[in-house]
């Protein structure tokens, strides 16, 4: 029988290089997006779509049991997220806490959630999507920094809660990727530049690296691998350069 995946904000560049990565011999795959005009490319692959809000508690909650009607969740992927690159003085409170509901809040919920059906199961695995931002103080990078400095404290404390019960929690926390999310960045040439010579290894992420440790955390990773944090980011958030 097919292991069952779910992910919120399946739409994302990293989801789908990480669907590809993994065999749909082995898992059905279930995502909740919010843009209708992706949905086409997922099921084109062979992915269930629902149509939401991954902010929406409701949502979330129709979506999993949605899920949860074709068997176990074998396992959860976050890729719910937002590019907000300004200083505190040239952001408002709505769009602060924009980032937040978008990048903590929807992962909390999804943890509460997606969660509470694992417990039933006695097992199953929830990776989320951090940021070197969430390590490494950058320049302009305070409104995500907090919302990710979040997600990955609450991975910690997430695992150590449900250790005994056979869930697994861990995050992966990529520095500059080749996406679609990061194309403000990457269209242009002297931003992308700069921003490679910060990188140890001079050069951005690529996707596919990104989903390679999204995908050995999903269906590969020994049972006592929890509650930490992958650094997915050439080096960025541990090597001085």
């Amino acid at each position: 029988m097919k292991k069952n995946i779910a992910i919120f904000g399946g739409s994302s560049d990293i989801a789908i290089s990480t669907i590809n990565q993994i065999s749909n011999e082995k898992y059905n795959f279930y995502a909740l997006i919010r843009d209708q005009d992706k949905s086409e490319e997922l099921t084109g692959l062979g992915v269930y779509v629902t149509i939401g809000d991954a902010t929406s508690e409701e949502d979330i909650k129709n979506f999993v049991a949605s899920v949860k009607e074709s068997g176990e969740i074998h396992g959860v992927l976050h890729s719910v997220g937002s590019f907000a690159v300004r200083p505190p003085h040239a952001m408002n409170k709505e769009a602060f806490e924009s980032v937040i509901s978008t990048n903590l809040t929807s992962a909390f919920l999804t943890l509460s959630i997606a969660g509470k059906a694992m417990l039933s199961q006695g097992h199953g695995r929830i990776v989320f999507m951090s940021s070197v931002a969430g390590s490494l103080g950058l320049v302009n990078h305070e409104a995500i920094s907090a919302a990710k400095g979040g997600v990955e404290s609450m991975v910690r404390s997430a695992a150590a809660t449900y250790a005994n019960r056979g869930i697994r929690i861990n995050a992966v926390a990529p520095g500059l990727t080749d996406t679609k999310l990061a194309s403000p960045i990457m269209s242009n040439e002297t931003a992308s530049q700069a921003a490679s010579q910060k990188i140890p290894i001079k050069r951005v992420n690529e996707k596919e690296e990104i989903a390679t440790v999204l995908k050995w955390l999903l269906t590969d990773a020994p049972d006592n691998f929890t509650g930490q944090v992958l650094h997915t980011d050439g080096g960025m958030s541990k090597v001085l350069v």
